[in-house]
């Protein structure tokens, strides 16, 4: 009798210990660190996450879309750990209202805006009036909607400053972020567009036919920073990741500019 009640009380501790085992932790849920980060960036933030990963740092979860969008979504509570901005503003939006750990914020990359057009589309001399009515043909101009999306944002900028933005501000196909614009030119859908040179770079079916001069337009400065509710241990080493040397040839690769 009493080996038999040894071996039920052997029995339940082992069930117990086999339920502990596979019963998912909360800790290593946790561990999971999610990005929120500018379209743009995909190519070259999902090799660097596939480093730090492999190399020993936790998952990442990462939703790419327009920076505006990313930071009305933090303000109405999506959780996130870590977000960058295309653009300064969104940043500064999502400061003043406390939603960033400030002391986490830098400046993590550079970028250039391009006119894009087909790949056989011939080189074209981005000036002061330069006739960007006359190439669109009565086409569409693809672009980041100007009001919100930080390529559209700087696009506007440019186009204003060299003062051809009235000429053409009717044919501006808005879309929701800079590669939403890049593929309405890969498909033939708009003769041109302006997006970033990365996203140039990314996509076979178009050629880059001119850079924007960098006095046309504020520079293309990528912020980083940790959200202020997040308590995932793992996200500050992530961002200290992304801001190392191990991290810069991924950047490099796709034609960011890495600031220091």
């Amino acid at each position: 009798m009493m080996m038999k009640q040894v071996r039920q009380a052997a029995s339940v501790v082992a069930l117990g210990l086999s339920l502990f085992v596979s019963a998912p932790s909360v800790s290593v849920a946790q561990e999971t660190v999610t990005v929120f980060a500018a379209a743009s960036m995909k190519n070259a933030l999902d090799a660097a996450s596939a480093a730090w990963t492999e190399k020993g740092g936790a998952k990442t979860s990462i939703s790419y879309a327009a920076s505006s969008a990313l930071a009305k979504q933090i303000e109405a509570g999506a959780p996130a750990d870590v977000f960058i901005s295309a653009d300064l503003a969104w940043m500064d939006y999502l400061t003043e209202r406390k939603l960033i750990d400030e002391a986490s914020r830098t400046n993590l990359l550079g970028n250039r805006i391009v006119l894009v057009g087909a790949k056989d589309a011939p080189v074209v001399e981005i000036k002061p009036g330069f006739n960007l009515a006359g190439l669109l043909a009565g086409g569409k101009l693809a672009m980041g909607a100007p009001d919100s999306v930080p390529a559209g944002k700087y696009g506007k900028a440019a186009l204003e400053a060299l003062g051809v933005w009235s000429s053409v501000e009717t044919s501006v196909a808005g879309a929701e972020n800079v590669r939403a614009a890049l593929l309405l030119v890969s498909r033939g859908e708009a003769p041109y567009g302006i997006v970033y040179q990365t996203d140039a770079i990314a996509d076979p079916e178009v050629s880059v036919v001119g850079t924007f001069p960098a006095d046309s337009h504020p520079p293309v400065i990528y912020p980083v920073a940790l959200l202020a509710e997040s308590d995932n241990p793992q996200a500050a080493d992530y961002l200290a990741f992304l801001k190392s040397e191990e991290a810069r040839p991924f950047f490099e690769a796709e034609g960011f500019e890495v600031l220091r």
